[in-house]
C-alpha cells in the first residue's frame, strides 16, 4: 500500500445510543467523513495541477536541450568537415 495515503479517523462512539441518535451520529459521522474526503480531492486536484506545470517545465526544458544539442550537432559537422578538408591539402 503507498505511504500516501491518507487515512480517515473513525468516531469513537463513548456509549450505545438509542435507535434514532444511532441514525443522527451515523449522519454525522458520514457529514464528516465527505468533507475529510473533499478536502482530500481538492487537495489531490491541487497536487495534480502542480504535477501539470511541473511537468510542461520538463517538456520545455527537454525541448530547449533536444535544440542545443541540434546545434551541437551541427558545429560538431562543420568541424568534422574543415578537419577533413585541412587533412586533404
Amino acid at each position: 500500500m503507498s505511504d500516501n495515503v491518507i487515512p480517515f479517523r473513525r468516531p469513537v462512539l463513548k456509549e450505545t445510543p438509542a435507535e434514532p441518535d444511532r441514525l443522527k451520529q451515523a449522519l454525522a459521522n458520514l457529514e464528516a467523513a465527505l468533507d475529510e474526503q473533499r478536502v482530500a480531492v481538492a487537495d489531490w486536484r491541487a497536487a495534480l495541477g502542480e504535477l501539470k506545470d511541473s511537468m510542461e517545465n520538463l517538456g520545455s526544458s527537454l525541448q530547449t536541450y533536444r535544440d542545443s544539442l541540434g546545434v551541437l550537432a551541427t558545429d560538431v559537422a562543420d568541424l568534422n568537415a574543415t578537419a577533413l578538408q585541412m587533412q586533404n591539402l
